[in-house]
């Protein structure tokens, strides 16, 4: 999440449920943008560089672009046409590059235009062409990055188009050959068997109700794999070398994403003592290996993999650049929207193995208990005092938060207080259709969606301590709710730019951030800094497991000292950071709930009202790290209102609290 406007290009092929079209559409009229009919000369001054690194030239029937070496991190250019292309008769576009460089080149092909609700949108698709040969980008309105659903833009009024590459040490050279609209309305790209995902009906992997394809069981290394109707046999033969069995999809991957886990049930079915193990694994890769109790022969067993990895996420010591990687060994990189096999071994033995697998279903596993400190005081030892606690008990106090600001993440939505629901001890940020005006402001921008927002900035802000927040995530796919802290350095640090800048030692601190497409029990956590610019910098997770609490909350965390944050979920660590460049920052606290982030699907107004409930919002300080920085910081003689602070004090004060 970023306060400042950012707009990301996410240019890894991404993963999709089945798409509708089976074969790649047929062939049918196309219209030429680049060389429209009748035009024997591309206009050269319809594209606009994005930067200075990149010049265009004339080449035979294209354009040349030429990108040099520089900082912008997406060199490209805009190609506009003299009004806009109505291509509502067409399927998709297609741009064909050849590569006049030295090295291969990443090329991308963006179509820009506005959605039916008159939000801004684009779909995106690259390849990678090498030097000396000549590659095609074809882009399917509606979808983007490998052939994902996405925007849906209004066809009739397309603005611009797109083409841009990565960040290069060498100098590039692509010519654009062509850029050409075909297909008919609606067709879809063909599908990738890969990218089909598989639900299981009520997370029922495998039990005597499901049928198991011959292609679905296979044995490794010796491992002999027999389906039957009481379940899956499995025999590994004698030998302390590797072998195992794996049960995988009819078609594509699994998407466990309703799951926190995968329990197995099985049977020794063999004469010897059996431990049995087992993983899930995806694309992003695998869980931990675990293991069962030993079983004797005939006896039943039972293994429960949770996607939590055992050994939290651990970023690189002091580390002041961007890294996903963490530390080898720790956090985990698999995705639960993506499993592409369940993993069976054993110890080895000096005799065989025989087991048979009943069931195997993803879902919640046994609860873990919340260890009895969460929510009563810092994960740590040292002299803490409790600095903030709001429990929603009455109505929102205008002197603590704000529920009006900019919306700088979700453009199709407006703010409104009516959508900030305090009732029965909780906070409700509510997302809904409803049409109305930006900040309840007649004036303001109006749009068919409603949310509420919540944050501290200009009241009270913290260096460093502990922050804790309750909270029960949205439900319905394409929402986007977090809960985040943010610089402030006050009404004298000057304009809103500088007071949040995450530069000049301040950070985003992103202890909760969560994408419906992936399911309510992951979440995202991230560190930002030094900007959003060309010298952004990030590191974090986006594999963050959790197990809901008996009411289905879960209780994030972030201990923030000099040199380090750690991060919590239900009371276990989940991510630990140290470095020089943690802030040193008083940072105000922020709940946001909106749609769309890097990674997510579209809307479900089905889905709606789709509610981001906080339960209480705690803070602590430690006494040897408190300053004149800490706290409520309204200024005297300002009304406090529903907006944070701006201006100088008023008149005079007006109530706080709305009920």
């Amino acid at each position: 999440m970023k306060r400042s406007m950012l707009i990301a290009c996410c240019l890894a092929a991404a993963f999709s449920t089945p798409l509708p079209a089976a074969d790649e559409p047929a062939a049918g009229p196309t219209k030429s943008l680049l060389l429209p009919e009748g035009q024997t000369d591309v206009d050269m001054e319809r594209f606009a560089p994005s930067s200075s690194q990149v010049t265009m030239s004339p080449d035979g029937k294209g354009a040349l672009m030429t990108i040099a070496v520089g900082n912008e991190q997406y060199p490209g250019v805009h190609f506009k046409p003299e009004d806009a292309w109505d291509l509502s008769a067409f399927g998709w576009v297609e741009a064909t590059f050849t590569n006049l460089g030295t090295k291969p080149s990443m090329c991308a092909l963006r179509i820009d235009g506005q959605s039916a609700g008159g939000e801004w949108g684009s779909n995106t698709e690259s390849v990678t062409v090498k030097p000396g040969e000549t590659a095609n980008a074809k882009v399917y309105f509606g979808y983007a990055y490998g052939g994902k659903p996405a925007t849906k833009l209004n066809q009739s009024a397309i603005s611009k188009v797109v083409v841009f590459c990565n960040k290069s040490s060498e100098e590039q050279k692509i010519r654009i050959d062509s850029i050409v609209a075909g297909g008919k309305t609606g067709d879809a790209p063909p599908v990738k068997p890969e990218n089909v995902r598989v639900k299981p009906v009520n997370g029922v992997i495998y039990d005597k109700s499901v049928t198991l394809k011959e292609s679905q069981t296979e044995g490794k290394e010796g491992a002999v794999v027999a389906p039957s109707t009481d379940g899956i046999a499995i025999e590994f033969p004698a030998g302390t070398a590797a072998k195992w069995a794996l049960l995988k999809p009819e078609i594509g991957r699994w998407t466990l994403v309703d799951a926190y886990g995968v329990e197995v049930k099985f049977v020794n079915t063999g004469d010897q003592p059996v431990r049995l193990r087992v993983k899930a694994s995806s694309n992003g890769g695998a869980t931990d290996v675990i293991e069962s109790e030993v079983v004797a022969p005939g006896a039943s067993g039972v293994v429960e993999v949770p996607f939590e990895p055992a050994v939290p996420w651990l970023g690189i010591k002091d580390s002041t650049k961007t890294s996903w990687n963490g530390v080898k060994g720790t956090g985990t990189g698999f995705t639960s929207d993506s499993v592409g096999s369940i993993v069976f071994s054993v110890d080895g033995s000096d005799k065989k193995q025989s087991v048979t697998i009943k069931s195997v279903v993803a879902g919640q596993l046994s609860q873990r208990p919340i260890p009895d400190w969460v929510g009563k005081r810092p994960p740590v030892e040292g002299d803490w005092v409790m600095t903030f606690d709001e429990n929603f008990d009455k109505g929102i106090d205008y002197r603590t938060w704000n529920v009006y600001t900019e919306n700088y993440w979700d453009k199709r939505s407006h703010f409104s207080k009516d959508n900030v629901i305090v009732e029965d001890g909780v906070a409700k940020l509510r997302y809904e259709k409803k049409t109305g005006f930006h900040n309840d402001d007649p004036s303001g921008k109006k749009t068919d969606y409603a949310t509420g927002f919540l944050d501290t900035y200009g009241k009270w802000v913290q260096r460093y301590g502990y922050f804790e927040a309750r909270m029960k995530l949205t439900k319905g796919p394409g929402m986007w709710p977090a809960f985040w802290l943010m610089p402030d350095r006050g009404l004298a640090a000057g304009p809103q730019w500088k007071r949040a800048d995450t530069g000049n030692s301040g950070m985003e601190f992103d202890i909760m951030e969560h994408l419906g497409r992936w399911g309510r029990y992951r979440f995202n956590i991230a560190l930002h800094w030094d900007g959003y610019g060309k010298g952004h910098q990030q590191t974090g997770s986006q594999t963050i497991y959790y197990q809901p609490d008996k009411d289905g909350y879960v209780t994030s965390g972030l201990l923030w000292l000099p040199g380090l944050a750690v991060f919590y979920a239900n009371g276990r660590e989940v991510l630990r950071w140290e470095t020089p460049r943690i802030s040193n920052v008083p940072s105000d606290i922020m709940f946001t709930n909106v749609t769309g982030g890097w990674d997510n699907n579209g809307i479900d107004d089905s889905m709606m009202p789709d509610d981001f409930i906080i339960d209480y919002v705690r803070a602590w300080q430690r006494k040897d790290l408190a300053s004149d920085l800490d706290g409520y910081k309204l200024p005297q003689g300002v009304e406090p209102g529903p907006a944070a602070p701006t201006a100088s004090p008023a008149a005079s004060p007006v109530p706080a609290k709305t009920e």
